[in-house]
């Protein structure tokens, strides 16, 4: 039964995020750009497969710089927000680099993992702001 307690309240977390994150992409559709990106690639990485990563590290460097660029709903620009899309930019920046370098699949792995945790850092903001 304590199970089953736990269980309920991690998936009634999990929807509450799930629909906090719809509402911040239907708001902020750049950072919903972003994430396809980010899911299509962070995922299979988490899976050892880094082809998705090393094809478009260059696209979701772009996605990162358009997010600053963007024009940001007036309760999402908190200076946390805006500093955290600042290091998103410049982490996508760095996996972009690390990937034309030929960086070993450890480094990237830690490095997308990074960039995934910075992306979530900006959405559980975005939930805060409202």
């Amino acid at each position: 039964m304590k199970h089953l307690k736990v269980f309920l309240v991690l998936a009634l977390v999990f929807v509450a995020n799930a629909v906090s994150a719809q509402s911040t992409f239907e708001k902020w559709p750049v950072i919903k750009e972003f994430h396809e990106v980010m899911s299509q690639t962070f995922h299979p990485a988490e899976e050892g497969n880094l082809a998705p990563i090393k094809a478009r590290s260059e696209e979701m460097m772009n996605k990162a710089a358009m997010l600053l660029k963007s024009s940001i709903p007036t309760e999402f620009k908190t200076n946390a927000i805006l500093a955290s899309a600042e290091r998103l930019q410049l982490k996508s920046k760095a996996l972009h680099k690390l990937v034309k370098a030929n960086g070993s699949d450890a480094a990237i792995v830690k490095s997308i993992t990074d960039l995934h945790d910075t992306f979530h850092e900006i959405v559980g903001l975005c939930s805060d702001a409202k």
